[in-house]
């Protein structure tokens, strides 16, 4: 149901296209372009899919280089527009590696200020970035929704380390060990102070009742770190 809903778009987005004429109007130049521009937009949605980014960013800069290099033979690509493109695409390259969101909307924008900067139409450029984005936006959500892709980039922004006891990991340490043992206090307990077993000082508390220094306590109840002693019986 969902595949036909998309086609359905797909097909009324075509219709209007050809009932406004919208073909007949672009140069094929722009065509080219606007090809162009699907295919790194195309492209650069991949990355975020991708385990590896090296094939779909290549491909998003080649199609963006192609874009200026028409635009370098036509005569209206400009020194500006070069330098506010590269810096857009180093944020972007920036942003996929060290997600944040800041990068990538300055990245975003001087890419898009710069293909407007460099086109001799500027609406016939911003049809063409408006298309790119619209197969962008479809493709992503083919992905997502129809071939239950996962957002690769996310795994960077998340924890995956597992910190359950199967991992080593413990909330406390249990000394379950120290039960029935034999301590001497080593401070009057009133009713928590220092025992010391086997040459080592541990925090204990008493059932509730004072102990004084120098007594020997039995350990009966270990809790994390919540050690309970009473005196020892004779």
């Amino acid at each position: 149901m969902r595949k036909l809903s998309v086609l359905i778009v797909a097909m009324l987005v075509v219709y209007g296209c050809m009932q406004m004429n919208f073909f007949d109007k672009v140069e094929p130049t722009q065509m080219i372009i606007t090809i162009l521009l699907c295919i790194a937009s195309m492209s650069f949605v991949y990355v975020f899919f991708s385990a590896s980014i090296i094939v779909p960013l290549s491909i998003h800069l080649l199609a963006i280089l192609a874009v200026y290099s028409i635009y370098f033979f036509g005569g209206s690509l400009t020194f500006l527009a070069v330098i506010i493109g590269l810096a857009g695409f180093l944020c972007i390259a920036l942003e996929i590696v060290v997600p944040g969101g800041i990068l990538g909307i300055i990245g975003f924008a001087a890419l898009l200020s710069s293909l407007l900067m460099v086109a001799p139409s500027f609406m016939g450029m911003l049809y063409s970035i408006l298309i790119a984005l619209g197969v962008a936006i479809t493709g992503m959500v083919i992905m997502l929704k129809f071939f239950s892709k996962k957002l690769n980039v996310f795994n960077k922004m998340v924890l995956s380390d597992s910190t359950d006891t199967e991992s080593g990991y413990v909330s406390n340490v249990n000394r379950t060990e120290l039960l029935g043992k034999v301590a001497v206090t080593a401070t009057p307990l009133r009713p928590s102070g220092t025992a010391m077993y086997e040459g080592e000082r541990l925090d204990v508390v008493s059932e509730g009742a004072f102990i004084p220094n120098n007594t020997e306590v039995e350990i009966i109840e270990v809790e994390g770190v919540r050690i309970v002693v009473r005196p020892k019986q004779a």
